[in-house]
């Protein structure tokens, strides 16, 4: 039976990871993002239901108590989860499900699918990282303090992930992602769920 595989991509904030995501779901067949729930005010160029399905917390805490989550966290005052519903059925249609997401997440999903694929974003340098932040403009000098401090905390769980990428070079970035993908779906375990060739000609 076809089933798709799930990656897990983290990053700290500012270090690029949705431009990156963003860079390779054109260069993958079958790749798709997933789509996170969220409590926190859209920001400037989003789309509800495109970056984040945008609920209040009313909403979110009700589906908290369904266990509609495959995970969910509360990070930077603001609520994250991941429909499993919506996982579920990408993958059970094929599709490579990506998951953005941090590293609280990250270990709740590990913990329940053990065929997770798990990829860290590092910055170059702690001081790109500040400048990459102060450089997009969305926040106030004090949301950037705070989120280099979260940063430390959240670089500090990559030995944790099955690889790391550093975004130094955004092109050399998209092509260690891209080259861990491929390799990804070569692995015999991954054929032999994702690809309905290899199923066939196994039980001929």
């Amino acid at each position: 039976m076809t089933h798709g595989s799930l990656i897990l991509i983290s990053a700290p904030s500012g270090a690029g990871k949705t431009s990156l995501v963003e860079a390779i779901i054109n260069q993958i067949p079958n790749l798709v993002v997933s789509v996170s729930h969220t409590t926190r005010a859209k920001r400037p160029g989003e789309t509800d239901g495109v970056n984040y399905n945008f609920v209040d917390t009313a909403t979110f805490q009700s589906m908290v108590k369904a266990g509609q989550f495959l995970e969910h966290a509360l990070v930077f005052g603001n609520h994250y989860g991941t429909s499993a519903q919506t996982v579920d059925g990408l993958r059970a249609q094929g599709k490579i499900v990506i998951l953005e997401i941090d590293w609280q997440g990250a270990r709740q999903v590990a913990g329940i699918v053990e065929d997770a694929l798990s990829i860290f974003i590092l910055p170059p340098s702690t001081e790109a990282l500040s400048q990459r932040l102060t450089a997009r403009g969305q926040d106030s000098a004090s949301t950037i303090d705070m989120r280099l401090s979260e940063a430390k905390l959240d670089m500090s769980q990559a030995e944790n992930y099955d690889y790391i990428v550093i975004n130094d070079d955004f092109a050399q970035a998209v092509l260690d992602i891209t080259a861990i993908l491929h390799s990804h779906q070569l692995k015999a375990a991954t054929q032999i769920t994702e690809n309905p060739l290899i199923e066939s000609i196994l039980s001929d």
